[in-house]
C-alpha cells in the first residue's frame, strides 16, 4: 500500500512538473502588448533603476502551503544609515502595511520593503528589524521603521498556518539582486489570485525624459485583486466570462512598489505613487470594499529635487509601467493547486491571441 502510495504521489508530482512545462508563460512585450507609449529601460523591470535589488523565497509545501516573500532593497548599502526619500499612498486602505504612518511623517525609508502574505506581516516585521539592527553600523540603533506589505492568498494557502518563518525573509534579502526579476507565481505572489486567474509578481520599467536628461521608473507588483480584466483595452474579463459579476470576488489587494532614479522628494513621490492607482484602474479594477490598494514610492537620487512643473512625464512613465507589470504577474503566473485541493487556472495565453486577432488588435495581424 505504501509503494502505490509512494507512485501515485509520483504521477502526480511528475504531472504537475509536465503541466508547468507544457505551459509556454511569457511577458506581455512577447505578445506584442505594449501599453503606453514611453520606452523601457534595458530589462523592462524595476532593477532598472540603478541599485535596487529583488530577491525570492518561494514555499511550495505539500498540498497547502502556496506562499513566499519578496525583498525590495533600493540600494546595498546600509538603507538605516542612508535613508532614501519616500512616500505611500493608499488608494483603498483596507490592509496591513506596517511602517507607513512613519514613512508618511517623515518622508524616507530605512529598511528594506518586504512583501508577503497577510498573516505574516508581523514575523516579516520582526525578522526585517533583526536584519536592521544586525548590520554594521547599527549596534546603538534602539528603533527601527521596517517596511512589510501583504496581499492575502488564502485561496490557494494555508494562511492560518503562517508557515513564512524568518529564515525565509532572511534568506530573501540575502537573495536580493540586481538584473532580471523572476515573475509569476514566485516570493510574495506563490499563492495569489488576480481577476479570477493565478496572479503573482510582475515588473515593468519606463523611460521619460524631464528636460534634457533621461530618468527611469521601475515598478514591481503583487497581485491579488480582482474586477473585469482590461488588457491595453482588450476587454478580456468580459469577453471570457471571467470577472467580479461571474461569481468571483474582486477582493484580494494589491501592493505596488515603485522606483525612480529622478530627484524628488516626498511630497513629490506621493504624487508619483498615487498614479500607480492609476495603472491599476487601467487592467480593470475599482478598489472594491475588501481590497488593499497601496503603493510604495522611493528615489534612489541624491540630487536636489526639481520643479513640480517638471515632473509630468513622470507621472505618466508610473501609470504605464504599473500597468505593464499586472499584465506581466498575470502572464507568467502558472496554473496552481493548493489548499483545499483548490485549483486557480493561468490567464489562458491562447484565449487571449484569439481576443488579439478578433479585435483588431496591431500586433497580433
Amino acid at each position: 500500500m505504501k509503494i502505490r502510495a509512494l507512485i501515485a504521489l509520483l504521477a502526480l508530482v511528475l504531472g504537475a512538473r509536465a503541466q508547468q512545462a507544457s505551459e509556454s508563460r511569457v511577458r506581455a512585450r512577447d505578445l506584442g502588448i505594449q501599453p503606453g507609449v514611453l520606452p523601457t529601460g534595458k530589462l523592462n523591470a524595476i532593477t532598472d533603476v540603478e541599485g535596487v535589488k529583488v530577491g525570492h523565497v518561494t514555499l511550495r509545501i505539500g498540498d497547502s502551503v502556496r506562499t513566499g516573500v519578496t525583498a525590495i532593497l533600493p540600494h546595498d548599502g546600509n538603507i538605516f544609515q542612508r535613508k532614501v526619500p519616500a512616500a505611500v499612498y493608499a488608494g483603498n486602505g483596507f490592509g496591513k502595511l506596517i511602517g507607513s504612518t512613519q514613512i508618511d511623517e517623515l518622508g524616507v525609508i530605512e529598511s528594506p520593503i518586504v512583501l508577503t502574505n497577510t498573516l505574516s506581516v508581523w514575523r516579516a516585521a520582526e525578522a526585517l528589524a533583526e536584519y536592521v539592527l544586525g548590520q554594521k553600523g547599527n549596534e546603538n540603533v534602539r528603533s527601527v521603521n521596517v517596511v512589510v506589505g501583504e496581499t492575502n492568498d488564502g485561496t490557494l494557502n494555508d494562511i492560518r498556518g503562517m508557515h513564512v518563518q524568518k529564515s525565509h525573509v532572511l534568506e530573501a534579502l540575502a537573495k536580493a539582486a540586481g538584473g532580471a526579476v523572476e515573475e509569476g507565481s514566485v516570493g510574495a505572489g506563490t499563492g495569489t489570485v488576480a481577476f479570477g486567474f493565478k496572479g503573482g509578481i510582475g515588473t515593468s520599467s519606463r523611460v521619460a525624459a524631464v528636460g534634457a536628461v533621461n530618468y527611469t521608473v521601475g515598478v514591481l507588483v503583487q497581485t491579488n485583486f480582482g474586477g473585469v480584466l482590461s488588457i491595453d483595452g482588450l476587454p478580456v474579463g468580459k469577453e471570457l466570462n471571467r470577472h467580479m459579476f461571474s461569481g468571483r470576488n474582486g477582493d484580494g489587494s494589491v501592493m505596488a512598489v515603485v522606483a525612480t532614479d529622478a530627484p524628488l522628494e516626498s511630497r513629490q513621490l506621493k504624487r508619483l505613487a498615487k498614479r500607480a492607482m492609476l495603472g491599476v484602474a487601467r487592467t480593470g479594477s475599482p478598489a472594491s470594499n475588501g481590497s488593499g490598494e497601496y503603493a510604495i514610492a522611493f528615489s534612489v537620487a541624491t540630487r536636489t529635487a526639481f520643479s513640480d512643473d517638471a515632473i509630468t512625464p513622470l507621472f505618466e512613465a508610473t501609470v504605464e509601467a504599473t500597468e505593464e507589470a499586472i499584465y506581466n504577474s498575470l502572464f507568467k503566473a502558472t496554473t496552481t493547486t493548493g489548499f483545499g485541493g483548490t485549483t486557480i487556472e493561468a490567464l489562458p495565453i491562447g484565449a487571449v491571441k484569439d481576443l488579439m486577432r478578433k479585435h483588431g488588435y496591431a500586433a497580433a495581424q
